[in-house]
């Protein structure tokens, strides 16, 4: 399937979740508008992934794009993991929809009610419903080719 899904560069988003107390956030590579009317989003996170643990137990996610002079920004939410550094301490953020996480200066962001999740194998789709959106900076997208290289804080097993 190389030739096939080694050819795509979708756009990377970042996804931010709070449940508990406890705050996570994750580079996402697999995401996508699933429905036009009503408007409908799906993010995929891993199920290794420390954001999907705390995503299963909250009721809205926030979903970031950045622009590619945001690497820095993608290095700290797809190569660190919060199994072992609070992310947040680092980042410019604050209190959206429902207690949602929303990243300052992204170029754009919307929080959704998670409506449904769908085992797809090693990730969940969440499946989001936008209530609240916003826009920032501009300049072109983060794309999978600009975040080559960033080793993942938790590999897929």
């Amino acid at each position: 399937m190389d030739g096939f899904f080694g050819r795509l560069n979708p756009d990377m988003c970042v996804v931010t979740a709070v449940a508990d107390g406890e705050r996570a956030g994750c580079l996402v590579g697999f995401a996508s508008q699933c429905s036009i009317r009503p408007p409908r989003f799906t993010v995929w996170l891993s199920k290794a992934n420390h954001t999907y643990r705390v995503a299963r137990a909250a009721q809205h996610l926030a979903v970031h794009l950045l622009t590619r002079d945001q690497r820095d920004l993608a290095e700290l939410l797809g190569g660190e993991t919060g199994d072992e550094i609070d992310k947040f301490a680092r980042l410019d953020w604050t209190e959206a929809y429902g207690g949602a996480v929303v990243l300052r200066n992204t170029a754009a962001w919307f929080v959704g009610t998670i409506l449904h999740r769908t085992d797809g194998g090693d990730h969940v789709g969440f499946v989001l419903d936008p209530v609240q959106w916003g826009e920032g900076r501009g300049g072109p997208l983060l794309r999978l080719s600009d975040a080559a290289g960033i080793e993942a804080g938790h590999p897929v097993e």
